[in-house]
């Protein structure tokens, strides 16, 4: 999850109740995403909250690493990998640290973390992406929409804003109105969906 350092203790403060995003399932968006074979070698999933799309992954067999600062929800997500019996790898860790790694995946997959970050984050963020995709890697995010009437929730993305973010080092393939599952409403609230190849 994002810096500051002082956001961080309000996410893992989440956990100790069901957070809007955590709907203990993956997101519909990325279930098609990996339906269509979208997923492939070494997975990362960066801001993983209880890692659903991290054991997606690991169910196809995938080399499948989730990442999110919030201690609690890798916790949470370690319990899982423990109670369905497949291999995944979560760490605590900052997704704007990622070089730390020291890996390259082939997909990276962002649902709902993108929106949290400031201009200055999300220029950091977007570095931070290209230390660990080679060229030819996939970028998927489901971000909050600013379709999304109303000024509660995280900030509104707008599809310009997605491709400008990435108009150096990648190329934006789509940009598709999506839609977030969560837990006080059965409709959902608009998202983007992209697809995003690092160049």
């Amino acid at each position: 999850m994002p810096q500051p350092q002082s956001r961080i203790p309000f996410f893992d403060a989440s956990y100790d109740g069901t957070p809007p995003w955590d709907i203990r399932r993956p997101q519909p968006a990325m279930v098609a995403l990996s339906e269509s074979g979208a997923l492939r070698g070494r997975v990362l999933d960066v801001g993983c909250g209880t890692g659903e799309h991290v054991l997606m992954a690991a169910v196809l067999g995938l080399e499948a690493t989730g990442v999110d600062a919030a201690p609690k929800a890798i916790a949470m997500a370690k319990r899982k990998v423990e109670e369905r019996g497949v291999e995944a790898r979560f760490l605590v860790w900052d997704a704007l640290d990622l070089p730390a790694l020291g890996e390259q995946f082939d997909v990276v997959l962002d649902s709902g973390l993108f929106h949290v970050f400031d201009d200055e984050e999300r220029a950091r963020f977007v570095d931070s992406l290209r230390a660990v995709s080679p060229v030819g890697g996939s970028y998927f995010m489901l971000c909050f929409s600013d379709r999304q009437p109303g000024e509660w929730g995280p900030r509104r993305v707008t599809e310009a804003e997605i491709r400008s973010s990435f108009a150096d080092g990648w190329h934006v393939d789509s940009v598709q109105e999506s839609r977030f599952d969560v837990t006080f409403s059965p409709e959902g609230v608009a998202a983007w969906l992209a697809s995003i190849t690092r160049t």
